[in-house]
């Protein structure tokens, strides 16, 4: 009997005071799959991404299931899609009087207040003793309402709070906020959620990257978008190596994302079609890596995956159960990933017509399976309300991605039991 006391007595401080692993979200901001060293780019350089791919499980095939910034990021934080926690587009509905009426500001406190109804992974990760930084992108309100514990973004519409604030910031005037939290966390664990205002406009490089790019390529609009490519990787970079050269990479899960994509227009500002807001890849697609060192084996993946995926691999990590509303799955699960056939997504208004009624805001849903992809528009918003990006002819659209990665060709019309079968995956996720 006293040897199994003095057993115990060795064991439970390692019992008591493991700790868990730090969590650590990258998600850049307006960026296309295709703009990435790793992904084959022929002029962009992006050497810190490229390097956390090679270290990471990286999922080359990833998409986030809504191609605005809004959306998108709630499905990251709360493990739903957007038909679930009903957070559709960047605005509420817009009075006919203006933005700035008493009922405008009604309608935004209601669209914020979204973010308390559900699961939040920062509130989710106290029941751990997690504290979080939350910096950049942000549209829910003050960094508290998602349950972060320490955060940039104040929220406050009457100091122009909206989509980040002060949030925004980060990466482009340093990281010394995260870096301060870091070391205020000191032994507990940690999330951070990094989404800087990179490489989205405006863009406004360092002039040695413009010129870099300015030598390389034609069009000056261009050479602006591929130069904040690379001012986006080098703050990567700036992140991994503090948490690495603090000793604190190996019990630390980076995720990578980004929001939706941009292909910039080279003959002006903003982007091209079948980009930002639109149902096409150029829109939706993202690689997705997931960096665990000594538990997670580094290794290249076609098979399609999703942000949704993102909360349920972090609480499975850490031991919480995902609820049985996240539909998401575990990425470090490699069998069940496999075994997925069918990956789902839906694309919504900017400006909603409901804040409660995500059907009234719906421009596209669609589905992926077998390197088939299936888009079906909501034909009402799509021929109408619909901003650039989204609008469309209200045509149901099939693309064979595996030979047609662009989506050029539209063989809805030859392949009719194709969609058929497609469109009853896609209704089983969501009919509304």
């Amino acid at each position: 009997m006293h040897r199994v006391f003095l057993l115990l007595a060795t064991l439970v401080p390692f019992l008591v005071f493991a700790k868990s692993p730090n969590i650590v979200y990258i998600i850049s901001d307006d960026h296309t799959w295709t703009d990435y060293g790793f992904m084959g780019h022929k002029i962009i350089e992006t050497p810190h991404i490229d390097k956390l791919a090679k270290e990471s499980l990286t999922y080359t095939h990833g998409y986030v299931p809504s191609s605005l910034c809004c959306p998108s990021l709630a499905t990251m934080i709360t493990g739903l899609y957007p038909h679930q926690n009903k957070i559709t587009g960047n605005e509420p509905p817009i009075p006919a009087e203006g933005k700035r009426s008493a009922e405008y500001a009604k309608r935004f406190a209601e669209q914020v207040a979204l973010i308390d109804k559900g699961p939040s992974l920062p509130r989710l990760l106290k029941e751990k003793g997690y504290v979080s930084h939350q910096s950049g992108k942000w549209w829910q309100g003050h960094y508290s309402r998602g349950g972060f514990t320490h955060g940039m973004t104040h929220g406050d519409p009457k100091r122009r709070g909206r989509h980040g604030d002060e949030g925004l910031r980060i990466g482009r005037e340093g990281m010394k906020p995260i870096f301060d939290f870091i070391e205020e966390a000191g032994d507990k664990p940690f999330f951070i959620w990094y989404a800087p205002f990179l490489p989205h406009t405006p863009h406004n490089p360092p002039k040695r990257l413009f010129d870099k790019y300015a030598a390389k390529v034609d069009s000056p609009h261009i050479a602006r978008y591929y130069a904040m490519v690379e001012w986006f990787d080098e703050t990567v970079g700036q992140l991994v190596s503090h948490i690495d050269e603090k000793g604190l990479g190996k019990d630390t899960i980076f995720i990578y994302v980004t929001d939706n994509g941009w292909i910039q227009n080279p003959n002006a500002r903003g982007y091209d079609m079948k980009s930002k807001r639109s149902q096409y890849d150029g829109g939706t697609r993202t690689p997705i890596m997931v960096r665990w060192p000594g538990k997670v084996k580094p290794a290249m993946s076609a098979t399609p995956v999703s942000s949704i995926d993102m909360v349920p691999t972090v609480l499975n990590a850490v031991g919480l159960k995902p609820s049985k509303d996240m539909q998401g799955l575990d990425l470090l699960d490699e069998k069940t990933i496999n075994a997925r056939k069918f990956l789902y997504g839906e694309i919504f208004l900017h400006n909603a017509v409901d804040t409660h009624n995500p059907a009234k805001n719906l421009t596209y849903r669609w589905g992926i399976q077998d390197g088939w992809k299936l888009i079906l528009p909501h034909k009402e918003n799509v021929t109408t309300r619909a901003g650039k990006g989204a609008r469309g002819t209200g045509e149901t659209e099939l693309y064979h991605l595996a030979k047609d990665p662009f989506e050029t060709k539209n063989l809805a019309k030859a392949n009719r039991k194709k969609v058929a079968q497609l469109r009853k995956l896609i209704d089983s996720t969501w009919s509304p």
